[in-house]
């Protein structure tokens, strides 16, 4: 049955998603007939640390805030004293065995290692995906880059290969390639035009 809301926080999510965009985690997948790998749980420490005691309340209505990274109130909508905006852009890479989502704020590491991916299940029955293989990060602002982890057999944009420890940027419509022929697409919707995006090296990185 068609997955309609995550099972943590009741966000709605597509039946194609691996992860929840909101708070991380894991959403149920058909396993393949080869997949041997269990379904990774999320570290919930990670995504939502315990608070210590009675934790912060919205200003306006009282309501307890559940996510730190929160900067309006989930329930009146109103927005959070202290909080800074963190744009509300969403990196979208279109895997064959499912779409992964990287809100604008947050990382996601790409491999078959259940314990370091949170989407280890899309990789499970590809033997040339490394580990650990590639970081996609998404900034506060919406600007992504894509580092390769030192993967054995290479991470690609566009057919280039990212040297190992690079951070290369990315945009709408960028393809990427892990190893030799597991490819997606980059869906960077709503990005405002940044003159850094004239530059491929957004982070610091680039092609070699």
């Amino acid at each position: 049955m068609a997955i309609l809301t995550c099972p943590d926080c009741g966000v709605k999510v597509q039946p194609e998603d691996l992860i929840c965009f909101r708070c991380g985690a894991n959403l149920p997948h058909t396993p393949y007939a080869d997949d041997d790998i269990p379904s990774p749980t999320v570290s919930q420490q990670y995504v939502n640390p315990p608070p210590q005691g009675r934790g912060p309340s919205c200003p306006n209505c009282g309501t307890p805030v559940q996510d730190p990274a929160d900067v309006v109130c989930m329930r009146c909508r109103q927005p959070l004293p202290g909080r800074r905006p963190i744009s509300q852009v969403v990196l979208r890479i279109g895997f064959p065995t499912g779409n992964v989502d990287v809100p604008a704020g947050t990382q996601v590491v790409l491999g078959r290692d259940p314990a370091q991916s949170l989407v280890a299940a899309a990789f499970a029955q590809y033997d040339n995906i490394s580990r650990r293989h590639a970081t996609v990060m998404v900034d506060d602002g919406g600007r992504a880059v894509i580092r390769d982890e030192g993967s054995t057999n290479g991470t690609f944009v566009n057919g280039e290969r990212v040297l190992p420890g690079a951070e290369v940027r990315l945009v709408d419509g960028d393809r990427i390639r892990l190893a030799a022929d597991v490819t997606a697409e980059v869906t960077l919707p709503g990005n405002e035009p940044d003159p850094a995006s004239y530059g491929r090296g957004g982070y610091g990185g680039g092609y070699a």
